[in-house]
């Protein structure tokens, strides 16, 4: 495997504070959850047409049929976990829908372990179970016992299947397909099964919205999307599917304190301890991870 121009933990840390600010945009934005994913994801295609069609377009005849059926099915588990975590959001708060949003570790391991045959350390399990735990405890205070909060957790939840199949297809064809041909593709396929949800299954409207929201929509595109998911399809070259997954277990912790100063929602005791354990577990297992690649090596 050729070496990365840059250090993949590095971009991993700087994808998780971008996807961070997703969930702040999207409770900005007064679109529907749906028309809110599909403008994220063509915004996030056209900006990236000038870098593909030029150096980009060729590699498409190389692309093999099974990689065109895991890149399709990539794009369509993409799609559907904005709309359901969007859609968590009208019934949840921020700390709640991105606790659950990131449980990906308990789904993870489970996939990698059978599709990749990837083995962990008893050390990284635990740290996963104690992150896990982390999450939970950032939230212990803002569960709403409610017939609508329990339905937002349950979208949420289902959303951090759906992100964690997203990134194990990538996984796989990442090792052959280069960043932006892959990210391109993800993207304009997530982009038109969006458009038909939109359409013909949410039936919500494209047009008219304030500008507000289309500044939102931009955002949603160069933040979270072009600086957040592109770095974990880059690093998912160079690490497992579970170390990603496991350091997006920091986005809680940075979509709560941007919650609190731009949208007033409080920090509790329990998000702030949460959050230590968090930061805690995930550097020991990124460690671990880290450890376990050099003495196979």
């Amino acid at each position: 495997m050729d070496t990365p121009k840059m250090n993949p933990y590095v971009a991993l840390a700087i994808g998780v504070f971008s996807v961070s600010t997703s969930a702040i945009f999207v409770k900005l934005s007064t679109a529907e959850a749906g028309v809110v994913a599909f403008y994220r994801m063509l915004f996030s295609v056209i900006i990236m047409l000038p870098i593909f069609f030029p150096r980009y377009l060729h590699e498409l005849r190389a692309i093999t049929n099974k990689d065109w059926f895991y890149t399709i099915i990539a794009g369509i588990f993409l799609a559907f976990h904005f709309i359901l975590w969007f859609e968590s959001l009208n019934y949840t708060s921020v700390a709640s829908s991105t606790v659950l949003v990131t449980l990906q570790p308990l789904f993870a391991f489970i996939g990698t372990f059978f599709f990749f045959k990837e083995k962990f350390s008893l050390k990284a399990v635990v740290c996963a179970i104690v992150a896990v735990l982390g999450s939970i405890i950032i939230s212990w205070g803002d569960f709403r016992i409610s017939g609508a909060a329990l339905y937002g957790d349950f979208l949420a939840l289902a959303a951090c299947a759906l992100i964690t199949a997203y990134l194990l297809f990538g996984q796989n064809v990442r090792q052959r397909i280069s960043l932006i041909t892959y990210t391109f593709l993800v993207y304009l396929i997530s982009s038109i099964v969006l458009l038909i949800y939109v359409i013909i299954i949410s039936n919500d409207t494209l047009y008219p919205y304030p500008a507000s929201d289309w500044f939102y929509f931009l955002l949603l595109a160069v933040v979270p999307t072009l600086m957040g998911h592109t770095l974990f399809n880059w690093s998912v070259k160079w690490l497992s599917t579970s170390t990603i997954s496991m350091a997006i277990l920091f986005e809680p912790v940075g979509a709560a304190v941007l919650a609190f100063y731009i949208l007033g929602e409080k920090i509790m005791w329990t998000q702030i301890g949460g959050g230590l354990i968090i930061i805690i577990s995930v550097s020991l297992f990124i460690y671990d991870d880290r450890k376990q690649k050099v003495l196979h090596q």
